[in-house]
């Protein structure tokens, strides 16, 4: 059997990660292992690994890394624990094929640690444009290294050949993450606010915002400004998760429970939600707030709004249900209006979600099971 090693190492990756590691784990053809690591095996973000064992997976191989100091020397430092765990866990493991999603520090030192192994790497989601986040060069650095690219849209598949990668290597099959929309079965309104211990109200914000690592203005001040904005809608219900491990999340997670405390009556705060949560709670907020790229993804497929706050997302594929706005309190509110109005409403019945497509996952499944991976897989210029 072929074995396939999917790498994960944050709730967000996984989502977009389970059906294929479903796919892979009921192939016959196929032996699935599992390597975790980031925020996945830390308190401070939720122990996320154990979804994860209760979706019925078995992690082969857990890397854990320093997540407490979110300075650019403690994310470093993380890093190069993460390229070591992993050159360790290849090794034992021996996988032919290994998987990476995105653009985290995480999946650019296994890409490394796989490429020194001699062991081909798949990349998901490589092509894309995120101007404001250091991960924009962190993809390309992967796309770089990959020998396979499943990209989630055309044009994303020819930026990867434009940075040199054979077209016959490059699949443009959508988001995977999407399968969710037509295998995932969620709960209804009752059973959601069961599950959160939360009553959801007339008006409800899921907000996500992670740190702005290029960004001109601070991810506190931005913090500050967003949560400034919320106070101008009193009456609305908030869903708050937790930032990703980059450099500041430390001082947005301080900012969001101060405000969490402070406005307990409507407000709940969540490590992570888990995936049948938060798709769950997706059609049933009146709009996404922050910078994350589920706003973009998963968001526009049920025809809600998202408020994109910042440039951490500049140079994504845009949905017609997203509205840009610059990191001030005035701006947030004013595209948090926008977004509630009847005339915007009635236009979202229309969104195109530029990332969906049918089956993706067992499509980029068939090709990790019957692409050739003989001595000429050696890596070309194009």
């Amino acid at each position: 059997m072929r074995k396939i090693c999917v790498v994960t190492g944050s709730r967000a990756e996984y989502g977009h990660l389970f059906w294929l590691m479903k796919e892979i784990q009921s192939d016959s053809a196929l032996c699935l292992e599992i390597a975790v690591t980031g925020s996945h095996l830390s308190a401070a973000f939720g122990k996320t690994a154990s979804d994860i064992e209760r979706d019925g997976f078995r992690i082969d191989r857990k890397i854990e890394i320093p997540t407490e100091d979110d300075s650019a020397l403690g994310v470093t430092q993380a890093m190069a624990a993460a390229l070591s765990g992993f050159a360790e866990a290849f090794h034992a493991l021996r996988p032919d094929i290994v998987v990476v999603l995105g653009d985290r520090f995480e999946m650019l030192a296994a890409a490394e640690a796989a490429l020194l192994a001699k062991i081909p790497v798949a990349h998901i989601h490589g092509g894309e444009i995120t101007e404001g986040a250091f991960d924009d060069s962190m993809r390309h650095a992967i796309t770089k290294i990959a020998l396979l690219h499943f990209t989630a849209a055309e044009p994303y598949r020819r930026r990867v050949i434009q940075l040199g990668e054979p077209p016959e290597r490059v699949f443009s099959f959508g988001a995977p993450g999407l399968d969710h929309l037509e295998r995932t079965k969620f709960l209804n309104r009752d059973a959601l606010e069961k599950a959160l211990k939360f009553k959801l109200g007339k008006t409800n914000f899921l907000v996500t915002f992670h740190p702005a690592t290029l960004d001109k203005a601070s991810s506190k001040s931005q913090m500050d400004e967003l949560l400034n904005a919320l106070d101008e809608f009193p009456s609305a219900k908030i869903i708050f998760t937790y930032p990703n491990p980059d450099p500041d999340n430390a001082a947005i997670r301080e900012k969001l429970n101060r405000f969490a405390e402070k406005n307990a009556s409507r407000c709940l705060l969540r490590q992570s939600l888990g995936q049948e949560l938060y798709l769950s709670l997706l059609p049933h907020v009146s709009a996404m707030l922050g910078n994350s790229s589920s706003g973009f993804i998963e968001m526009p497929s049920f025809r809600k709004p998202t408020v994109n706050i910042g440039d951490r997302q500049k140079g994504r594929l845009m949905a017609k249900s997203i509205i840009p706005c610059e990191p001030r309190a005035s701006e947030i509110v004013q595209a948090i209006r926008k977004a509630l109005s009847t005339d915007f409403k009635k236009t979202l019945h229309r969104t195109v979600n530029p990332y969906e497509a049918a089956n993706a996952s067992t499509r980029i499944k068939n090709v990790l099971r019957d692409f050739n991976l003989g001595p000429e897989v050696m890596k070309k210029i194009f």
